[in-house]
C-alpha cells in the first residue's frame, strides 16, 4: 500500500511550491482500524524560504491539497517547518504522531533530524492534549452512534496511558491493546468491525459500558500523568531553534 501510495504521490510533491520535508501517513491508518473506503491523511511539513516570512503578504504556513485515488480520497495537509515546530513545542501530540509516524512516503534526511529531537519535547503536559482529544470524539460518538469516534476516544486515551508510562508515542491501537493492560477487551473486535464501514454504527458495542471503561481509562491518565518520569517543560527548544534556522533556505 505504501509503495502505491508514494508513487500516486511523487507527481504531487513534484508540483509543490516548497520542497517537502517529510510526508505521512496519518489517520485511521495509522491508528490501526482503516476500512476499506477511509480516507488516506498524508501529512508532512513544507519549507518556506526567507523571503515569504518577511514580505507583505502572509505566508502560506498551511497547505491543503485534495484528489480522488481510484474512488478513495486523498488529502495532503503540510504545515511550514515553524509552524510545525512550534505546534510540537505546544504539547501537540498529533504533529508528533504525524512526524514519527512509521507510515513514511516521502523523506529527508532533515525528517529524521527531527524526529530524533522529538523526546526532547514530550512533557507530562501532553496527557492533557489526549484527554481533550477524547473528549471532543467521546462527545461526537454521543451525536452520532458510529463506532469511529468511538474508536478514536479510546486510542486517545491509551496514547496518552501508554506516553505517560513509557515516554513513547504509540498511535496503532492494537498494538495498544497489547501494551495498555487497562485497555477493554472487546476493543479487538470493534477493530475488526470497523474494516467494514467507515461511517457504520457502534452496533455490538454497548455505550453504557463503554462509558464506564472511558470514565475508567480516564483515571488511569490521570494517575499515569501524577506518576510519570516525564518532564514538565521541554528541554528542546534551543536545539529545535537551531534546527528551524538551519533547515530554513535563504535564496530561491
Amino acid at each position: 500500500m505504501l509503495d502505491a501510495m508514494a508513487a500516486d504521490l511523487t507527481p504531487v510533491i513534484a508540483d509543490q511550491p516548497d520542497p517537502l520535508l517529510f510526508a505521512t501517513v496519518s489517520g485511521a491508518h495509522l491508528y490501526g482500524f482503516p476500512s476499506r473506503d477511509s480516507d488516506i491523511d498524508l501529512r508532512g511539513v513544507h519549507v518556506l524560504p526567507v523571503s515569504a516570512l518577511l514580505g507583505l503578504r502572509d505566508p502560506e504556513e498551511t497547505r491543503t491539497r485534495m484528489w480522488d485515488r481510484d474512488g478513495v480520497e486523498m488529502d495532503l495537509v503540510t504545515h511550514d517547518l515553524r509552524k510545525f515546530v512550534r505546534l510540537m513545542l505546544n504539547r501537540n501530540g498529533y504533529v508528533l504522531e504525524q512526524l514519527l509516524s512509521p507510515l513514511v512516503v516521502h523523506t529527508t534526511a532533515a525528517h529524521a533530524e527531527l524526529a530524533s529531537l522529538a523526546p526532547g519535547v514530550l512533557t507530562t503536559h501532553h496527557a492533557h492534549h489526549y484527554r481533550g482529544f477524547a473528549n471532543t470524539q467521546w462527545r461526537l460518538f454521543g451525536k452520532t452512534g458510529e463506532l469511529k469516534p468511538l474508536l478514536y476516544t479510546f486510542r486517545a486515551l491509551l496514547t496518552g496511558i501508554h506516553l505517560m508510562r513509557t515516554g513513547e508515542i504509540q498511535a496503532h491501537l492494537p498494538t495498544l491493546l497489547g501494551e495498555v493492560p487497562e485497555a477493554p477487551t472487546y476493543l479487538a473486535g470493534l477493530v475488526e468491525a470497523k474494516a467494514a464501514a467507515e461511517h457504520g454504527p457502534a452496533g455490538s458495542a454497548d455505550a453504557e459500558r463503554a462509558g464506564r471503561d472511558v470514565q475508567a481509562l480516564h483515571a488511569v491518565l490521570d494517575a499515569a500523568q501524577a506518576e510519570s518520569a516525564l518532564p514538565a517543560q521541554a528541554t528542546a527548544f534551543a536545539a529545535l531553534d537551531d534546527f528551524v534556522v538551519r533547515h530554513r533556505p535563504v535564496h530561491r
